[in-house]
Protein backbone atom coordinates (compact mmCIF):
# COMPACT_ATOMS: atom_id res chain seq x y z
CA UNK A 1 0.00 0.00 0.00
CA UNK A 2 1.23 3.56 -0.66
CA UNK A 3 2.63 5.43 2.32
CA UNK A 4 0.40 7.94 4.09
CA UNK A 5 3.24 9.86 5.78
CA UNK A 6 6.46 11.39 4.42
CA UNK A 7 9.35 8.97 4.03
CA UNK A 8 12.25 9.09 6.46
CA UNK A 9 15.45 8.57 4.48
CA UNK A 10 17.79 9.19 7.43
CA UNK A 11 19.08 5.61 7.45
CA UNK A 12 20.14 6.05 3.82
CA UNK A 13 21.95 9.27 4.70
CA UNK A 14 24.47 7.45 6.87
CA UNK A 15 28.12 7.88 5.76
CA UNK A 16 28.39 4.15 5.00
CA UNK A 17 25.59 4.44 2.44
CA UNK A 18 26.45 7.82 0.96
CA UNK A 19 30.00 6.75 0.13
CA UNK A 20 28.76 3.85 -2.00
CA UNK A 21 25.50 5.27 -3.32
CA UNK A 22 26.79 8.58 -4.69
CA UNK A 23 29.88 9.13 -6.84
CA UNK A 24 29.86 12.86 -7.58
CA UNK A 25 32.20 14.46 -10.10
CA UNK A 26 32.63 18.16 -10.75
CA UNK A 27 32.53 19.58 -14.26
CA UNK A 28 34.87 22.22 -15.63
CA UNK A 29 32.15 24.86 -15.43
CA UNK A 30 29.17 26.22 -17.33
CA UNK A 31 29.38 26.33 -21.11
CA UNK A 32 26.98 29.16 -21.83
CA UNK A 33 26.40 30.17 -25.41
CA UNK A 34 26.53 26.69 -26.94
CA UNK A 35 24.28 26.41 -29.96
CA UNK A 36 22.87 23.05 -28.93
CA UNK A 37 22.08 23.35 -25.24
CA UNK A 38 21.44 25.87 -22.51
CA UNK A 39 23.25 25.64 -19.17
CA UNK A 40 20.84 26.20 -16.28
CA UNK A 41 21.18 26.37 -12.50
CA UNK A 42 17.98 25.40 -10.72
CA UNK A 43 17.28 26.68 -7.18
CA UNK A 44 16.26 23.82 -4.89
CA UNK A 45 16.72 25.15 -1.34
CA UNK A 46 17.82 28.57 -0.12
CA UNK A 47 21.00 29.45 -2.00
CA UNK A 48 21.55 25.87 -3.17
CA UNK A 49 21.32 25.28 -6.93
CA UNK A 50 21.70 22.15 -9.04
CA UNK A 51 23.03 22.18 -12.57
CA UNK A 52 21.09 21.20 -15.68
CA UNK A 53 21.55 21.19 -19.44
CA UNK A 54 18.60 21.70 -21.74
CA UNK A 55 19.19 20.27 -25.22
CA UNK A 56 16.58 22.15 -27.21
CA UNK A 57 15.03 21.51 -30.58
CA UNK A 58 11.35 22.44 -31.26
CA UNK A 59 9.15 24.46 -28.91
CA UNK A 60 6.15 22.33 -29.85
CA UNK A 61 8.00 19.06 -29.33
CA UNK A 62 7.90 16.86 -26.22
CA UNK A 63 10.32 17.60 -23.38
CA UNK A 64 12.01 14.89 -21.32
CA UNK A 65 13.15 15.74 -17.81
CA UNK A 66 15.95 13.24 -17.16
CA UNK A 67 17.50 12.11 -13.85
CA UNK A 68 20.78 10.26 -14.47
CA UNK A 69 22.67 7.49 -12.67
CA UNK A 70 24.83 7.84 -9.57
CA UNK A 71 28.18 8.00 -11.37
CA UNK A 72 27.17 10.40 -14.14
CA UNK A 73 26.92 14.15 -14.63
CA UNK A 74 24.97 16.20 -17.14
CA UNK A 75 27.95 16.68 -19.47
CA UNK A 76 28.11 12.90 -19.98
CA UNK A 77 24.93 13.34 -22.04
CA UNK A 78 26.31 15.95 -24.43
CA UNK A 79 26.51 13.33 -27.20
CA UNK A 80 23.17 11.75 -26.35
CA UNK A 81 21.09 14.93 -26.12
CA UNK A 82 21.44 15.64 -29.86
CA UNK A 83 20.17 12.11 -30.65
CA UNK A 84 16.95 12.97 -28.84
CA UNK A 85 16.83 16.33 -30.61
CA UNK A 86 17.10 14.58 -33.98
CA UNK A 87 13.83 12.86 -33.12
CA UNK A 88 12.15 16.16 -32.23
CA UNK A 89 12.52 15.67 -28.47
CA UNK A 90 13.78 18.36 -26.10
CA UNK A 91 16.04 16.78 -23.48
CA UNK A 92 16.80 18.32 -20.08
CA UNK A 93 19.36 16.49 -17.92
CA UNK A 94 19.66 17.49 -14.26
CA UNK A 95 22.40 16.81 -11.71
CA UNK A 96 22.25 16.07 -8.00
CA UNK A 97 23.80 18.20 -5.29
CA UNK A 98 27.60 18.04 -5.44
CA UNK A 99 27.58 16.84 -9.07
CA UNK A 100 28.79 18.87 -12.04
CA UNK A 101 28.26 22.57 -11.33
CA UNK A 102 25.80 21.94 -8.49
CA UNK A 103 26.18 23.24 -4.96
CA UNK A 104 26.28 21.22 -1.77
CA UNK A 105 26.79 17.52 -1.18
CA UNK A 106 24.51 14.65 -2.18
CA UNK A 107 22.25 12.89 0.29
CA UNK A 108 19.22 10.69 -0.30
CA UNK A 109 16.98 13.07 1.62
CA UNK A 110 18.12 16.01 -0.54
CA UNK A 111 17.85 14.02 -3.78
CA UNK A 112 14.28 13.02 -3.06
CA UNK A 113 13.28 16.51 -1.93
CA UNK A 114 15.04 18.33 -4.77
CA UNK A 115 13.18 16.60 -7.58
CA UNK A 116 10.02 18.52 -6.63
CA UNK A 117 11.41 22.08 -7.00
CA UNK A 118 13.27 20.88 -10.10
CA UNK A 119 9.95 19.78 -11.58
CA UNK A 120 8.28 23.07 -10.73
CA UNK A 121 11.17 24.99 -12.26
CA UNK A 122 11.00 22.99 -15.49
CA UNK A 123 7.25 23.56 -15.72
CA UNK A 124 7.76 27.32 -15.40
CA UNK A 125 10.74 27.25 -17.79
CA UNK A 126 8.60 25.58 -20.44
CA UNK A 127 5.89 28.21 -20.08
CA UNK A 128 8.28 31.18 -20.05
CA UNK A 129 10.24 29.95 -23.08
CA UNK A 130 7.19 28.88 -25.06
CA UNK A 131 7.75 25.10 -25.01
CA UNK A 132 4.21 23.85 -25.35
CA UNK A 133 4.71 20.12 -25.94
CA UNK A 134 4.09 17.29 -23.47
CA UNK A 135 6.36 16.72 -20.47
CA UNK A 136 7.83 13.26 -19.91
CA UNK A 137 9.79 12.32 -16.79
CA UNK A 138 12.61 9.81 -17.15
CA UNK A 139 15.02 8.26 -14.65
CA UNK A 140 18.01 5.99 -15.14
CA UNK A 141 19.30 3.69 -12.37
CA UNK A 142 19.42 5.77 -9.16
CA UNK A 143 17.50 8.45 -11.03
CA UNK A 144 14.52 6.11 -11.21
CA UNK A 145 13.83 7.04 -7.57
CA UNK A 146 13.49 10.74 -8.45
CA UNK A 147 11.38 9.98 -11.52
CA UNK A 148 9.00 7.74 -9.59
CA UNK A 149 8.74 10.25 -6.76
CA UNK A 150 7.48 12.76 -9.32
CA UNK A 151 5.20 10.20 -10.97
CA UNK A 152 3.51 9.64 -7.62
CA UNK A 153 3.47 13.25 -6.43
CA UNK A 154 2.81 15.13 -9.69
CA UNK A 155 1.36 12.49 -11.98
CA UNK A 156 -1.54 14.69 -13.05
CA UNK A 157 0.96 17.12 -14.62
CA UNK A 158 3.19 14.51 -16.28
CA UNK A 159 2.27 13.14 -19.70
CA UNK A 160 4.51 10.07 -19.79
CA UNK A 161 7.11 8.11 -17.82
CA UNK A 162 10.31 6.30 -18.79
CA UNK A 163 12.27 4.16 -16.32
CA UNK A 164 15.62 2.87 -17.55
CA UNK A 165 17.63 0.37 -15.46
CA UNK A 166 15.37 1.20 -12.52
CA UNK A 167 15.34 -0.66 -9.22
CA UNK A 168 12.28 -2.13 -7.57
CA UNK A 169 13.88 -2.81 -4.19
CA UNK A 170 16.65 -0.90 -2.43
CA UNK A 171 17.82 -3.66 -0.10
CA UNK A 172 19.51 -5.92 -2.69
CA UNK A 173 21.12 -2.89 -4.34
CA UNK A 174 22.54 -1.70 -1.02
CA UNK A 175 23.95 -5.16 -0.31
CA UNK A 176 25.61 -5.28 -3.72
CA UNK A 177 27.18 -1.89 -3.06
CA UNK A 178 28.45 -3.06 0.33
CA UNK A 179 25.96 -1.48 2.74
CA UNK A 180 24.06 -4.05 4.81
CA UNK A 181 20.46 -2.81 5.29
CA UNK A 182 19.99 -4.35 8.75
CA UNK A 183 23.19 -2.81 10.06
CA UNK A 184 22.18 0.71 9.02
CA UNK A 185 18.60 0.31 10.21
CA UNK A 186 17.06 0.42 6.75
CA UNK A 187 13.54 -0.97 6.33
CA UNK A 188 12.27 -1.45 2.78
CA UNK A 189 8.76 -0.44 3.88
CA UNK A 190 10.02 3.07 4.61
CA UNK A 191 12.47 3.34 1.74
CA UNK A 192 12.05 4.54 -1.84
CA UNK A 193 8.83 2.54 -2.39
CA UNK A 194 9.38 2.52 -6.16
CA UNK A 195 6.94 -0.36 -6.66
CA UNK A 196 4.19 1.45 -4.75
CA UNK A 197 4.82 4.70 -6.60
CA UNK A 198 4.69 3.25 -10.09
CA UNK A 199 1.29 1.74 -9.29
CA UNK A 200 -0.13 5.25 -8.94
CA UNK A 201 0.84 6.46 -12.41
CA UNK A 202 -1.73 5.61 -15.09
CA UNK A 203 -0.37 7.37 -18.17
CA UNK A 204 1.86 5.92 -20.93
CA UNK A 205 4.95 4.27 -19.47
CA UNK A 206 8.06 2.61 -20.89
CA UNK A 207 10.38 0.39 -18.84
CA UNK A 208 13.81 -0.21 -20.42
CA UNK A 209 16.21 -2.74 -18.91
CA UNK A 210 19.37 -4.59 -19.92
CA UNK A 211 19.09 -8.35 -20.26
CA UNK A 212 22.25 -9.00 -18.22
CA UNK A 213 22.29 -6.06 -15.81
CA UNK A 214 24.64 -7.15 -13.00
CA UNK A 215 23.85 -4.18 -10.73
CA UNK A 216 20.06 -3.94 -10.98
CA UNK A 217 18.84 -7.27 -12.34
CA UNK A 218 16.32 -7.53 -15.15
CA UNK A 219 13.85 -8.96 -12.63
CA UNK A 220 13.62 -5.48 -11.04
CA UNK A 221 12.57 -4.00 -14.37
CA UNK A 222 9.99 -6.76 -14.80
CA UNK A 223 8.67 -6.12 -11.28
CA UNK A 224 8.23 -2.41 -12.03
CA UNK A 225 6.52 -3.23 -15.32
CA UNK A 226 4.11 -5.68 -13.67
CA UNK A 227 3.33 -3.18 -10.89
CA UNK A 228 2.82 -0.24 -13.25
CA UNK A 229 -0.66 1.21 -13.18
CA UNK A 230 -0.33 2.56 -16.72
CA UNK A 231 -3.13 1.84 -19.17
CA UNK A 232 -0.47 1.74 -21.91
CA UNK A 233 2.87 0.27 -20.84
CA UNK A 234 5.80 -1.29 -22.68
CA UNK A 235 8.72 -3.36 -21.39
CA UNK A 236 11.82 -3.02 -23.57
CA UNK A 237 14.60 -5.56 -23.13
CA UNK A 238 18.04 -4.70 -24.50
CA UNK A 239 19.54 -8.09 -25.46
CA UNK A 240 23.12 -8.81 -24.43
CA UNK A 241 23.46 -5.51 -22.57
CA UNK A 242 24.70 -4.80 -19.05
CA UNK A 243 24.02 -1.85 -16.76
CA UNK A 244 26.54 0.54 -18.28
CA UNK A 245 26.43 -0.39 -21.97
CA UNK A 246 22.66 -0.48 -22.34
CA UNK A 247 22.49 2.59 -24.58
CA UNK A 248 25.52 1.58 -26.63
CA UNK A 249 24.14 -1.89 -27.36
CA UNK A 250 20.51 -0.97 -27.78
CA UNK A 251 20.51 2.59 -29.05
CA UNK A 252 17.95 2.18 -31.83
CA UNK A 253 15.57 0.04 -29.79
CA UNK A 254 15.97 2.41 -26.85
CA UNK A 255 15.27 5.56 -28.86
CA UNK A 256 12.45 3.98 -30.85
CA UNK A 257 10.67 3.02 -27.61
CA UNK A 258 10.93 6.59 -26.31
CA UNK A 259 9.87 8.01 -29.66
CA UNK A 260 6.85 5.71 -29.57
CA UNK A 261 5.96 6.96 -26.11
CA UNK A 262 6.13 10.62 -27.13
CA UNK A 263 3.63 9.89 -29.88
CA UNK A 264 1.11 8.71 -27.28
CA UNK A 265 1.52 11.70 -24.97
CA UNK A 266 -0.36 14.94 -25.16
CA UNK A 267 -0.19 17.91 -22.83
CA UNK A 268 -3.10 18.46 -20.45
Amino acid sequence: MPRTSPADYSALDSPDVLMVLFHPRKSTGPMNGDDHFREIRIPVEGNVHVGARFHMTHTNGPTILFFHGNGEIVSDYDDIGPLFNQRGINFMVVDYRGYGCSDGSPTVTAMMADCLPIFEFVQMWKIEKGFAGPLIVMGRSLGSASALELAAACGDRIDGLVIESGFAWAGPLLRLLGAEPDRIGFDESNGFANVDKIRTFAKPTVIIHAEFDHIIPFSDGKTLFDASGAYDKVLVTIPGADHNDIFLRGRERYLEAINGLTGKCSPL
